[in-house]
């Protein structure tokens, strides 16, 4: 059982569901039944009700959060209707997202603690679909490795079991979400960021297709785009209620719609199992036979099963890691151009040193790595010839303990730990293609253990129509 709580403010909620999820929350502000005010103030309850244990947030804006929910009741109150999908659900952006009047530390002691002028362009998406952030989320520094930790200061812990990783690098909206503090969070992925974390809280994270949702500006400026927004939710209509919203405000002409999926689809679908990380190795014994449990489970539904030979190269993964390690080393050396005029490269974290000097030792090969990774499209969409779905597991492990992935290991004791643990992810964030992680599983421990659904890209309605099915079939529970 996660951390959840019912804030002792949270009077309209009290007599009911404790989970109630963003919809259901928002269909009350809606009717009346509750003000965007109320849930709000309950949120911040919440919120300080667990983040002493979880060390989840990186700045708070309860005052401005409280402002916006009161001007929209008052809109309310005056007649107006808000027609936002998610009108005053209190929420959270992550530390890497501008947001005016905050700092952007991108969860880095390099970074000035400066407020930012105007809101990101996926921050203003976001919030167009009604949410009102009460605060920003942790993150590692920049996003680099598989767990919300610091060299220098206390981590951010799993509400699962706080002696265990959240996951990252969205680590502390999923570590928020699971615990019950909202029910939908702002994450986003260029490695498995979304969805390792939704992996380790026990959260549903769907990475979408690349440009689906807006970008911000230093994405755009990536040789390859790796990155991609999104959320992490409780429930998969949320998911799919966020991602109708969002189109509400933007949609990317060149990829097919989502629209609002509301239900299982009916189509049964080919579906490609695997649980064999690269080269061929095994998964934890537990990860696979949960892997058959869920694999057993489709065949069930009437889907078509066929198991299939590890969808990971040791190939790619090497060159994925060069072309992470050039990230590093491009905010290392030229930080205070791409990030702020008064950013510290003294003040990085040991991870970000030496992931720029595994660059700057290997930067021969990038030439030929970067050529491999871009034409990995080729054999991604080979490999959906004549499947629809492909599952893996969305880790090899249960989430590791607190320090498994400490900042401070040397760069191959990293680089080992990061293949046995995170090699699924990677795979759609180079290519592009949509990938959403399920909590199917727990471990024996009682950790979550999180399935992942790849499709090729643009098929994003096609994997929340599994999710749903999937829900229904093998319900997961915060209680």
């Amino acid at each position: 059982m996660p951390l959840a709580v019912t804030a002792p403010t949270d009077n309209v909620l009290a007599n009911s569901d404790a989970n109630l999820d963003a919809t259901a929350i928002a269909a009350l502000i809606a009717q009346g039944d509750l003000s965007a005010v109320e849930a709000t103030q309950a949120a911040i309850a919440r919120l300080q009700a667990v983040n002493e244990d979880l060390n989840a947030v990186a700045c708070e804006r309860f005052d401005v959060a409280l402002a916006n929910a009161a001007a929209l009741d008052a809109r309310r109150q005056s007649g107006q209707q808000d027609a936002a999908v998610f009108a005053g659900v209190p929420s959270f952006i992550k530390d890497n997202t501008d947001l005016v009047g905050l700092p952007t530390r991108h969860g880095s002691r390099g970074t000035p603690d400066v407020p930012m002028k105007k809101d990101g362009e996926f921050a203003q998406q976001f919030m167009a679909t009604g949410l009102i952030p009460i605060a920003k989320t942790t993150l590692p520094e920049f996003g680099l490795t598989a767990t919300t930790e610091y060299s220098q200061s206390e981590p951010t812990r799993n509400p699962w079991n706080t002696a265990h990783s959240c996951g990252g690098s969205s680590g502390g909206s999923a570590a928020l979400v699971a615990a019950g503090v909202v029910p939908i969070a702002h994450a986003n992925d260029g490695g498995g960021s979304i969805r390792i974390p939704a992996a380790c809280c026990g959260v549903v994270g769907l990475k979408p297709t690349r440009d689906r949702l807006r970008n911000a500006a230093m994405v755009e400026k990536l040789p390859l785009n790796i990155v991609a927004d999104g959320v992490v939710t409780r429930t998969v209509r949320d998911t799919a209620a966020f991602y109708a919203g969002a189109e509400q405000h933007y949609r990317n002409p060149q990829l097919p719609e989502i629209g609002h999926v509301t239900g299982p689809s009916k189509k049964r679908l080919r579906i490609a199992v695997c649980a064999e990380r690269q080269g061929g190795q095994r998964c934890d014994a537990e990860v696979t036979t949960a892997v058959e449990r869920v694999a057993a489970k489709l065949e069930e539904l009437g889907h078509h099963v066929e198991w299939v030979e590890s969808p990971v190269s040791e190939q790619m993964g090497e060159d994925f890691f060069l072309y992470w390690a050039m990230l590093a080393a491009s905010l290392n050396f030229l930080g205070k151009q791409t990030l702020h005029r008064q950013f510290d490269r003294k003040q990085l974290e040991p991870l970000t040193q030496n992931l720029s000097k595994h660059f700057v030792k290997n930067a021969w090969r990038f030439p030929t790595a970067f050529k491999r990774l871009k034409g990995y499209n080729a054999i991604y969409e080979a490999r959906f010839a004549d499947v629809d779905v492909v599952l893996t597991p969305t880790l090899a492990k249960p989430p590791v303990p607190l320090a498994h992935l400490a900042l401070d290991l040397d760069i191959e004791t990293t680089w080992e730990r990061l293949q046995e643990y995170a090699s699924f992810t990677p795979v759609q964030n180079v290519t592009g293609a949509p990938a959403i992680s399920l909590p199917l599983a727990q471990s024996q421990a009682g950790l979550p253990m999180g399935m992942q659904f790849a499709a090729q890209r643009g098929q994003e309605a096609m994997l929340l129509g599994l999710a749903y099915e999937l829900e229904a079939a093998m319900p997961w529970s915060y209680a």
